[in-house]
């Protein structure tokens, strides 16, 4: 129901700014490029939908040996001391659980094809408890929190872009991303489990989180003693190993319990298949809003507003030409990545709008994009809270993203 009226809003918005801009400014322009809009965003969303099937495949096929050589169900029984604190509502050991950490882990790695793929596989699984199949659970609403967080230990692809861009040292945003995201995903964390009434006093949450967090600071201070080029290789090196590796311990498992390895991947490669499928009307559609809403000017004038408003506190208003990569990251990745490149064109790669543009990248992710898409896989349509937690994350990534900024640059 929320993303009903957010997407209602995004078109009326749009189309009150662009009556103005024509009848008040005399701007022709506007409505043709609404409408041109209306059919690229169209096109890209179908384009989207067709690159991930052979990933979706892909990832499908391999989550479905390690389902059937049991290291799945093995990984949920190792976490549920932990999950069964954040996931009351899910029954103890059940799989889902491996494939919802499977996701988290990819999500850390910066491994977005292979996150993607295994969210809606943990989604499809979360879905088969649901008894209301229309109706968010609250299970799911925190595992898409988590996701949309956008916990991430390897920034590799904003590296790669900052080094395109000239930047002296690639890597420097490193550190301080990697703090922002985690304070977004504690914060998503926190408000999720106010809502739901999740005891996070819990001694085995208290030690999971703290634990997590000394692994953090141990992550910093290890990439900290490395140099740029060592960084970026350890980096991308490590992701990638990780991620094969994944694939191979998979393999080895179906082959240990005498499974049709082979098969086992063709059947859940079909599943993956017709999932790409089924998300292609969601994706369109939220697709085009954004689309519309950004080809109407609502974007710009949004900016211009808030730095009037800042200019009206005294404050340093400095930050506030990154904030387009802030605000369009919850609407859109691709366009995301456009403004923070388009930042570090303006105003340098390493410049203070450029690292925090960056950051912005790193510290949140695409909230409604993931609503649509994974919620739209197993046809939820009432969302509860998930878009308020998803957002507040969001708005701690930002404000962390801001102030540890000015903290390092």
């Amino acid at each position: 129901m929320v993303l009903n009226y957010i997407w209602i809003a995004f078109f009326l918005i749009a189309f009150v700014i662009a009556v103005v801009r024509l009848v008040f400014m005399g701007d022709t322009a506007v409505f043709p490029a609404i409408i041109d809009s209306t059919f690229d965003t169209a096109k890209t969303a179908f384009e989207i939908s067709l690159g991930l099937t052979g990933v979706l495949s892909l990832w499908m096929g391999v989550m479905k040996i390690g389902e059937k050589g049991g290291l799945v169900a093995a990984l949920a029984r190792w976490l549920s001391p932990v999950f069964e604190r954040l996931f009351p509502d899910i029954p103890k050991g059940h799989p889902v659980v491996g494939n919802i950490f499977m996701n988290i882990a990819a999500n850390m790695l910066g491994l977005d094809n292979a996150a993607t793929p295994l969210g809606l596989k943990a989604m499809e699984g979360l879905q088969s408890l649901n008894d209301r199949k229309d109706t968010a659970t609250n299970p799911m609403i925190m595992f898409l929190v988590l996701t949309t967080s956008g916990l991430t230990i390897i920034p590799v692809s904003i590296m790669v872009y900052r080094a395109q861009q000239g930047a002296a040292n690639p890597s420097d945003v490193f550190i301080p991303i990697l703090l922002a995201t985690f304070v977004a995903t504690l914060a998503g964390i926190i408000v999720t489990s106010l809502y739901q009434r999740i005891n996070l006093l819990h001694r085995t949450l208290l030690l999971t989180l703290g634990g997590l967090s000394i692994g953090v600071a141990a992550i910093i201070w290890g990439f900290a003693a490395m140099d740029a080029k060592m960084m970026d290789l350890v980096g991308t090196t490590f992701a990638n190993v990780i991620l094969f590796t994944i694939i191979v311990a998979f393999i080895l498992a179906g082959l240990r319990r005498h499974i049709n390895v082979y098969e086992a991947f063709i059947e859940g490669a079909k599943d993956g298949f017709a999932t790409a499928v089924r998300i292609i009307p969601y994706l369109v559609a939220i697709l085009v809003a954004i689309g519309v809403f950004r080809a109407s000017g609502a974007m710009d004038w949004i900016i211009d507003g808030m730095k009037w408003l800042v200019s009206l506190t005294g404050c340093d208003a400095e930050w506030v030409g990154a904030l387009p990569t802030a605000l369009m990251k919850p609407l859109s990745g691709s366009g995301a990545r456009g403004m923070m490149v388009d930042a570090m064109t303006t105003y340098g790669a390493d410049s203070f709008v450029g690292r925090l543009s960056c950051l912005f990248q790193g510290s949140t992710d695409t909230t409604f994009y993931i609503l649509a898409v994974y919620f739209g896989s197993v046809g939820v349509r009432h969302t509860r809270h998930a878009v308020a937690c998803g957002l507040l994350a969001d708005l701690a990534g930002v404000i962390a993203a801001i102030a540890i900024c000015y903290l390092f640059f």
